[in-house]
């Protein structure tokens, strides 16, 4: 038990080492282009003089705003340390490659009997969709016989040492040496383009060097997420056409976005102006508030089965419990001077609730059906997961069982995508429909 949670606790330290190797590079290209902006700013600045300044007001929602060159830049850098990582034709090599072409390591192999003999294992490391040639090998006379094996970018192989030496398969035979260094079993010996393994078994393993970028496998280059991206838009997947796949799922979000705000924003208001209605469902909502969508969905499947009414029931739970969050804190945040005027006025309730705590509401469920929506869209993929025929989550699902990365990819950014495009149409409505927002 102990060790496990210090094994744990190892990986978690170094996952944490990545991430911020990560975010460094990161913020080291937000620092750059700060600067180059402020460079900008300057000369702004000469040119429109001081008169052109404004008074920046804290408190007030407009005053701080995103800077759209920091936005452009930093979508920029994401895809040029992404083209950077996975050496891309886009972006310079920066860091060093796989190894590719031909390569050699000697070998010091003692018989049953005691002598010692050298052997070459000459290594082609090819592409994918190459054809792997074997090195010419020159005779030898010793029992240590020279050796080719081709081996594909970034795999490993077994040399056939003891397999091809003279007596290699006698107890007693065994290999001592890499290169002139001594190597044991489960020890390991760097030579200049790899590193040679040894196996429980005295065998070797051939470990060309795999350099600092990423392969294919786990994270395609740019270009070829673009070029999948054509072929599924031409071609579709497994029968469906790619705008039919993101039809279904944008379908789906919608609905369930739909029925969470429907029963979750009058739920909340009942909640945020009656004590017995908070009391009685206070517990419900904060019990389901936490608990994540993808851990219902054996529930789901139990009550609705695999069909589409098991799919929008879930992204309905998902909006459902942020909804009437975000109604109840806006009734419960109306300023009470307000209500108070409106009552001096002489407005009944039923205007208090149309003039006055609904419109100092509304701020707070545009968040949350902010929020909410960007849930739903990450919901959808697990969602998607109960027998769905056709949805971007049930393509990048089934992409990822061939391990089609590129599509899995795709899929991600389409999503990624609508989710923003969606969220810049809330935001346009909020400033259409709740002009008072952050002005106090």
């Amino acid at each position: 038990m102990l060790e496990e949670i210090l094994e744990l606790f190892v990986t978690v330290f170094w996952m944490g080492l990545g991430i911020l190797g990560i975010f460094a590079v990161y913020l080291g290209f937000a620092a750059v282009g700060s600067g180059i902006n402020m460079i900008i700013a300057r000369l702004r600045e000469r040119q429109q003089g001081y008169n052109s300044l404004k008074t920046v007001t804290f408190g007030d929602e407009s005053a701080v705003t995103a800077n759209r060159f920091a936005s452009v830049l930093g979508v920029i850098s994401v895809f040029f340390i992404w083209g950077v990582a996975t050496d891309s034709a886009l972006t310079p090599s920066l860091l060093p490659g796989p190894f590719y072409g031909t390569t050699s390591f000697e070998y010091t192999a003692e018989n049953a009997d005691g002598r010692t003999d050298t052997a070459i294992v000459n290594i082609f490391v090819y592409r994918e969709g190459e054809t792997a040639v074997l090195p010419s090998i020159k005779g030898d006379t010793g029992f240590a016989q020279d050796d080719a094996i081709a081996i594909k970018m970034r795999r490993s192989k077994l040399a056939r040492a003891k397999r091809n030496d003279i007596g290699g398969d006698v107890d007693g035979y065994r290999i001592t040496h890499v290169n002139g260094e001594p190597i044991e079993r489960e020890g390991s010996v760097a030579f200049d383009d790899g590193v040679v393994n040894m196996t429980q078994k005295g065998s070797l393993s051939v470990v060309p060097s795999t350099g600092m970028t990423m392969e294919a496998l786990f994270l395609p280059p740019p270009e070829q997420v673009w070029r999948r991206f054509l072929d599924l838009n031409a071609n579709g997947y497994q029968g469906v056409g790619l705008w039919e796949n993101v039809f279904w799922s944008l379908v789906r979000v919608v609905i369930g976005f739909g029925l969470g705000c429907l029963f979750g924003i009058p739920l909340g208001f009942g909640m945020g102006l009656n004590g017995w209605l908070r009391g009685w469902f206070d517990p419900i909502v904060e019990f389901m508030r936490p608990v994540p969508p993808l851990a219902l969905i054996p529930l789901i499947i139990i009550w609705f089965g695999i069909w589409e009414q098991g799919k929008i029931s879930l992204l309905f739970l998902a909006s459902l419990w942020i909804m009437t969050i975000a109604a109840r804190a806006g009734v419960s945040g109306v300023n009470i001077s307000k209500v108070h005027a409106a009552y001096s006025l002489g407005a009944s309730k039923s205007q208090l609730l149309r003039k006055v705590i609904l419109p100092n509401s509304l701020p707070e469920i545009f968040t949350g059906a902010r929020v909410s929506m960007g849930v739903c869209w990450g919901t959808v993929v697990a969602a998607e997961l109960v027998a769905a025929e056709k949805g971007a989550g049930k393509m990048i699902i089934a992409a990822s069982k061939f391990q089609f990365t590129d599509i899995v990819i795709v899929g991600i950014i389409i999503i990624g995508v609508i989710g923003y495009g969606i969220d810049i149409v809330m935001r346009m409505l909020e400033k259409r429909l709740i002009p008072w927002k952050g002005k106090g």
